[in-house]
């Protein structure tokens, strides 16, 4: 019973850890070392992630906000994936893990927080599937859906992206709610279903739309875009030229996604077979139990790491930064200059 629980309570679970489940002999697998290291080290990864994130996401969202030009297509999805990144980093899981998985916040705090995490899962994706599609049709058709390329099409997409993730986080703050566990004595924020199919759905419809549908469309993408920076008579394009620019930041935070999420999404695939009995035993079970806190800890990463890829790879991203640190340094100049003002004044009326 022990080991499902710890899993179900992970930071970022995937359905099938997130509810009680007893069904493949969890009894008779050991606990381990593993979990010392987990109540240990996880806890401070996860809020020197959070506070790095934090810092980092919001700083892409004062840049991209506050600065005095107009937002291009890509930062706008940019942007929204640094919104959507903020959602992720809810330090109280790292709390959460330091007391063995007792949840001793209220219950509401309990349901709002998972959901958050599925928004993030949903609706970061999207937000790279279409700024991958936004390349796509920036490069490879140039001369075409110039008109589906505007400002205005890309809010109203990013608006219903958020409705999308919305919709798709909803079961989880249905089904969310703290349990008591007699084995363990202890109080869990755990999914409890109605039935025992509801984590092998979830499984199911994370694999497919958060990645199988995503991935192909990146895929597709990215490979047309690489045949027309590869291609030098595309290059003569004053228009391709200009947009390559920007790609190559995009094709770098589309990179780093996959990285640090593709550990995630293979142990969930995996875990659909053994929540359907189709994979058993204890080494799939330890697979999972200590895979998972290592992948989420990666995907975790990814969500502080794009700011950082923004101000390495970013050419026009520091050039707003900076120009926008100029506008606040001159903004502050007056106000240190004001009060030695009237002093002036009146050594000139003495002379």
């Amino acid at each position: 019973m022990f080991v499902n629980t710890a899993q179900n309570s992970s930071l970022m679970t995937s359905p099938n850890l997130s509810t009680i489940d007893n069904s493949n002999g969890s009894n008779s697998c050991s606990e381990g070392v593993f979990w010392e290291w987990l109540y240990t080290f996880q806890p401070i990864y996860i809020m020197m992630v959070c506070i790095t994130g934090l810092v980092g996401n919001i700083f892409v969202l004062i840049v991209i906000c506050l600065h005095k030009s107009h937002c291009t297509v890509p930062e706008i999805y940019l942007g929204n994936l640094a919104g959507a990144d903020l959602l992720l980093l809810a330090c109280v899981w790292a709390i959460n893990i330091f007391q063995h998985f007792n949840w001793f916040f209220e219950e509401f705090l309990c349901r709002y927080v998972n959901p958050m995490i599925y928004m993030n899962l949903y609706s970061s994706v999207y937000f790279l599937v279409m700024v991958s599609v936004d390349r796509y049709l920036a490069l490879v058709k140039v001369l075409r859906h110039g008109r589906i390329r505007t400002v205005s099409c890309a809010k109203i997409n990013c608006f219903f992206i958020w409705l999308f993730g919305l919709l798709m986080s909803s079961p989880v703050f249905i089904f969310q709610k703290v349990i008591h566990i007699p084995d363990l004595n202890i109080s869990a924020c755990l999914l409890d279903f109605p039935h025992e199919y509801g984590i092998l759905t979830m499984d199911i419809i994370l694999i497919v739309i958060v990645f199988l549908v995503p991935a192909a469309i990146i895929s597709f993408c990215t490979f047309q875009i690489l045949n027309v920076l590869r291609n030098n008579q595309m290059q003569r394009f004053k228009q391709v030229h200009k947009e390559s620019k920007a790609t190559n930041l995009v094709l770098i935070v589309l990179l780093a996604f996959v990285i640090f999420w593709l550990p995630f999404q293979l142990i969930t695939f995996l875990s659909i077979f053994y929540e359907a009995n189709l994979l058993s035993g204890c080494t799939w079970l330890m697979l999972f139990v200590n895979g998972y806190p290592i992948a989420n800890c990666l995907a975790l990463t990814n969500n502080c790491i794009n700011p950082i890829l923004y101000v390495i790879v970013g050419k026009q991203f520091r050039k707003k930064a900076r120009e926008l640190y100029v506008q606040a340094v001159a903004r502050m100049e007056p106000m240190s200059v004001t009060p030695s003002q009237p002093k002036t004044h009146q050594k000139s009326t003495k002379s």
